[in-house]
């Protein structure tokens, strides 16, 4: 069965948006950048709220950029043809390779589970992220925490939920800058 993987950027207070709404903190450097890039390798699907949907359009036309470096040519050619579902209850069509989900996350999660594949069920954005977490539906966490101090926004992780207990997977430090945390759940 595919796990269920929520992937993001972290300040080191905690959140993927800072309270001004900014993420331009996040911007990986090329070291970090390759490793996003080899990560997605091992994707099958990718679920997304309608707030990263958005930001993540930009991929959508970017090949057509002549002044992309080659990372980025290969995370477009990497990206595009992966399949999103996006929740949202405020639009009414997406682009590319996604599609409005048709039912719950659980329903969802549970359909694209049962699809033959070996690679993971990601899931990005904190609410829709927030949402599998309290169901119980997140496998792994990978967090690549950056050295900032946002004091306040969108957490990483939901506020108020339960108890997860989890086992360290991987560390691993980035030009002694960013640190990528990866853990599993527990059961």
């Amino acid at each position: 069965m595919r796990k269920v993987t929520y992937s993001m950027n972290v300040s080191l207070d905690g959140y993927i948006v800072g309270p001004d709404g900014s993420f331009n903190w996040t911007a990986p450097n090329e070291e970090v950048f390759r490793f996003w890039i080899d990560e997605i390798r091992h994707i099958d699907v990718h679920l997304l709220g309608r707030r990263l949907y958005e930001t993540m359009l930009y991929w959508e036309t970017a090949d057509q950029d002549p002044s992309l470096d080659d990372a980025d040519r290969e995370w477009t050619a990497l990206w595009n043809p992966l399949p999103k579902v996006v929740f949202s209850s405020t639009l009414s069509a997406v682009q590319g390779h996604a599609r409005l989900a048709s039912g719950s996350l659980a329903e969802e999660i549970e359909r694209l589970r049962a699809e033959p594949g070996e690679g993971d069920i990601a899931i990005g954005g904190a609410t829709l992220a927030a949402e599998a977490a309290a169901a119980g539906l997140i496998d792994e966490y990978q967090a690549m925490v950056h050295p900032v101090l946002v004091g306040g926004g969108i957490p990483f992780f939901p506020q108020g939920e339960r108890r997860v207990d989890l086992e360290l997977v991987e560390t691993r430090t980035f030009s002694s800058k960013f640190v990528y945390l990866h853990y599993r759940v527990a059961r």
